[in-house]
């Protein structure tokens, strides 16, 4: 067991975590009845034609943050951490180096100040809106159904009486659980590709941290945002009903699910590391042996085995510290420090060395391309179905449990998604870890290299395991869809008629004994 200097640890130690963690606790309260409540309500007060339209602009809505987030993010992660406190001019890394740190703390500043300037418009929303299209076209039948829903809504006033009634209606409706697992898994995937993408970039395609989010930036969330307004525009534009947008989405996260295999083929190789990923003389050996750094060129030179401060010899191999590359002495300052007499380096040059690993080769920059192209296609996908599933999500519920049910959702997906897989995925990436750094006490700190083919097959085949198996809870989905015929099956004429009539049946005839017929159809409409 290993032992640590006990006063060391101490002054390590800072409590400035629970500061991040209290601040991020009343962020997630405030922002959750945003959701939930928005888009129940818009599926409430809405034509039922134009809901998915909104719906897709209010996801896209969603995304401009994260969009202009992670371009802050990308100027903050090129910006060291302690910038104005220590001259950078002296540094000896560099953004691309796996030690920089970038000034994150820049970020939580924004953020806090444009939350309190979007606060303050919420302060003026009015106590109730209108149902659009009511006050232009008030015949019969709008002010029946008006009335209608002011009926239940007062009929079901009070959330304790109705909150245990409405999860009993939800946990015993199948299609809304399965669509709950079905998001659980496939949230899953997708957040775990989305959160370690900066990493795998890095890793695999040699980028800085900074360049990846930007890259991630400009990429990723523009493809997201076309492809909800596409989704949405189509389910307007073809007025799509339930069963065909459950077959829709379908269709399109398989074909998103099949395309993704080929990022298995777009693969770059491990950056060269003299005694780490190939032997001094140049020949590939078994990875993670870290007891085959030292050399008979760097015995005398008394190096630390574990010590991570790469440079890159002029052959083109790149050594874990200077020391380790036999060098003898250097000229410059800075991040311009070259190194020179490096027993290690057999090449025709000078035998030098300079800081930081060695670039990779330009077939691996084209590769780059092509996984990039690939990911904004994926992800076009990946939203263009999103929203004609999420629209089988709210219609097979009743108007009063979406609120409810949208929120459930949401929490299930926080629950299941948001604390579990940055958990398990990163525990699983770090066991393809080849070199740990050392914190100042002797504490391993963060990776400092990793297996990129080890980490590639993790990275890539996880998410399609998890994304695979949720296309058996979607094909119960489709199966069950075929034995309910929706409201929304109907076109909408036909739908808002429908309603009208089971409405006024049901306030003048209430004590009057309905025959089996009507009775079969109100009870499949309450619970679809």
């Amino acid at each position: 067991m290993l032992c640590y200097d006990q006063e060391c640890m101490r002054e390590m130690k800072s409590l400035m975590w629970i500061y991040v963690l209290v601040g991020n606790i009343i962020r997630g309260i405030g922002e959750t009845p945003i959701i939930p409540l928005g888009i129940s309500y818009i599926e409430d007060f809405a034509k039922s034609e134009n809901s998915p339209l909104y719906i897709g602009i209010l996801e896209v809505g969603k995304m401009i943050g994260p969009l202009i987030g992670l371009s802050l993010g990308s100027f903050c992660a090129g910006i060291f951490v302690d910038t104005g406190s220590v001259n950078t001019d002296d540094l000896t890394i560099t953004p691309t180096d796996t030690r920089w740190v970038g000034a994150w703390w820049i970020g939580f500043l924004v953020c806090a100040a444009v939350n309190i300037l979007t606060s303050i418009p919420f302060f003026f929303f009015p106590k109730t809106l209108p149902k659009e299209g009511f006050q232009d076209n008030v015949n019969g039948t709008e002010i029946a159904r008006e009335k209608s829903r002011e009926k239940a809504k007062e009929e079901n006033q009070g959330v304790t009486k109705d909150f245990f009634p409405f999860m009993k209606n939800l946990s015993s409706n199948p299609i809304y659980m399965l669509f709950i697992l079905i998001s659980v898994l496939q949230t899953n995937a997708f957040n775990n590709r989305f959160n370690f993408l900066p990493k795998y970039l890095e890793q695999q395609y040699g980028k800085s941290n900074a360049e990846a989010i930007l890259l991630i930036g400009l990429h990723i969330f523009p493809a997201i945002c076309i492809g909800y307004l596409t989704g949405g525009f189509i389910m307007k534009k073809f007025n799509i009903t339930v069963k065909k947008a459950a077959y829709l989405a379908f269709c399109l996260s398989l074909c998103e699910y099949l395309l993704y295999f080929c990022n298995f083929l777009i693969t770059c190789d491990n950056v060269p590391v003299a005694g780490l990923t190939i032997s001094y003389e140049g020949f590939q050996k078994p990875l993670y042996m870290e007891n085959n750094v030292l050399s008979d060129c760097n015995t005398g030179c008394s190096c630390l085995p574990k010590t991570w401060d790469p440079v890159c010899g002029d052959n083109g191999l790149a050594y874990m510290t200077a020391c380790l590359a036999g060098c003898e002495e250097s000229v410059g300052t800075g991040t311009n420090m070259v190194f020179q007499n490096c027993h290690c380096i057999r090449s025709s040059g000078n035998s030098s060395a300079v800081l930081g690993l060695c670039k990779k080769g330009p077939e691996c920059v084209k590769k780059l391309k092509y996984f990039l192209i690939m990911t904004v296609f994926l992800c076009f996908l990946y939203s263009l179905s999103a929203i004609p599933g999420y629209m089988v999500l709210l219609r097979c519920m009743k108007s009063e449990e979406k609120s409810l049910g949208v929120g459930l959702h949401a929490f299930c997906i926080r629950i299941f998604v948001g604390i579990p897989a940055p958990i398990y995925f990163g525990a699983l990436i770090d066991r393809t870890c080849l070199h740990w750094g050392t914190q100042k006490c002797g504490v391993p700190g963060s990776c400092r290299m990793y297996d990129i083919n080890s980490f590639r097959h993790i990275f890539l085949g996880l998410d399609v395991a998890l994304k695979g198996s949720s296309y058996l809870p979607a094909f119960f989905i489709l199966r069950l869809l075929r034995k309910f015929q929706f409201p929304g099956d109907m076109d909408s004429s036909e739908t808002e008629l429908a309603e009208m009539k089971l409405t006024e049946k049901k306030s003048e005839c209430a004590d009057v004994h309905r025959s089996p017929m009507l009775e079969n159809d109100g009870e499949l409409k309450t619970k679809l």
